[in-house]
């Protein structure tokens, strides 16, 4: 299956059914008067979040979704039927987002999420809603109204706990192969991930977050090059991330302020969030050099840095540990901010 992570399709709310100019002619009957019925309601256009998706390619070859009309209303006061409706399914973590692809209209972050996109115009009033003592054979009805269109956007952003940055070649796929049963391409030349990964993680028997792996960046993604930054959306909602750098080349400190610096560039908030970084591929140097180049990068960017082999394994339960605190602290805390909000609207 092929990944999609934003696209753009056209919606459709149903028009209104129109009303009916009808009166009641019955033999025997002396006084029939006005019994035309009610048009139906149109479809409305929902998008809902559901489980078991995880890209966005169903609309990539299907662009275009309307609503069906409400039916006529008619005689004998029969009301027309509502038209269906339109349900879009989409990921858990999509955004919708207006034409101008700046303006969000919802969120879906949860299992079951419904939003209403598109509301289905009114049924017209048939003749039997305007009769009175003053007009008793009203010949008008009303039109239905008529739906409403737009141009929306759907981008996904994937839900994971932590997310892997770095630039290309630092072992991130590597790495997620090696804490969880995910399985990305591996090979020896850059730009090998292609579009975002998510493996999870399995701290005890009683804990487990999810971790994504993201294209790599390069100097200047802020502004186009190689990929770009379009995948960091998919780090957004993670609570921490961890930056690997190859320790194998020159330059670890310029590496590691390279991703950085793209970082910033990108904004939302991604720069503030915790970061834990660690030196990978150790394995294919001496201890020694391995803590030389440890110390002169922890220096430099004045924080702690693990050293870790997702090939060989070396040091990668630390860096899964270190994440699982920062998962654990960043719960908490949402949890204390939930209570303390409920506690300030609770009223005797």
């Amino acid at each position: 299956m092929k990944f999609l992570d934003q696209t753009k399709i056209f919606v459709r709310s149903g028009d209104g059914g129109g009303g009916s100019v009808s009166f009641r002619r019955e033999k025997f009957i002396e006084y029939g008067g006005p019994d035309g019925g009610d048009g139906g309601r149109g479809g409305d256009v929902w998008v809902e979040a559901v489980d078991g998706l995880n890209t966005l390619i169903d609309y990539r070859y299907q662009q275009h979704f309307k609503a069906k009309t409400g039916g006529h209303g008619m005689g004998q006061n029969r009301h027309g039927a509502d038209g269906d409706d339109v349900v879009l399914r989409v990921p858990v973590g999509t955004q919708i987002l207006d034409e101008d692809k700046e303006t969000l209209l919802a969120d879906l972050t949860q299992v079951g999420q419904r939003v209403l996109i598109c509301k289905g115009g009114n049924g017209g009033f048939g003749n039997a809603h305007f009769k009175g003592p003053v007009n008793r054979a009203p010949r008008h009805a009303n039109p239905g109204l008529p739906g409403i269109e737009r141009w929306i956007w759907l981008r996904l952003k994937l839900i994971a706990d932590a997310g892997l940055i770095g630039l290309p070649n630092a072992g991130k796929s590597t790495f997620l192969r090696a804490v969880s049963a995910a399985t990305p391409k591996v090979a020896a030349y850059p730009f090998t991930t292609l579009h975002p990964h998510l493996g999870v993680v399995t701290v005890s028997d009683t804990e487990r977050y999810v971790l994504a792996d993201i294209p790599g960046l390069i100097e200047g993604a802020a502004d186009g090059a190689g990929l770009g930054t379009r995948f960091l959306g998919h780090v957004e909602r993670c609570a921490v991330l961890l930056h690997l750098i190859d320790a194998t080349q020159e330059g670890a400190t310029a590496a590691y302020r390279t991703v950085r610096r793209e970082i910033e560039e990108y904004g939302e908030g991604l720069a503030e969030k915790p970061e834990i970084v660690a030196l990978n591929k150790i394995d294919a140097m001496t201890p020694a050099e391995a803590n030389r180049k440890r110390s002169a990068l922890a220096r430099a960017i004045g924080k702690d840095v693990l050293l870790v082999s997702g090939v060989a394994g070396d040091g990668v339960r630390d860096a899964v540990y270190a994440l699982a605190g920062q998962i654990r602290a960043s719960r908490t805390q949402a949890q204390e901010a939930a209570r303390a909000g409920q506690e300030e609207d609770w009223a005797p």
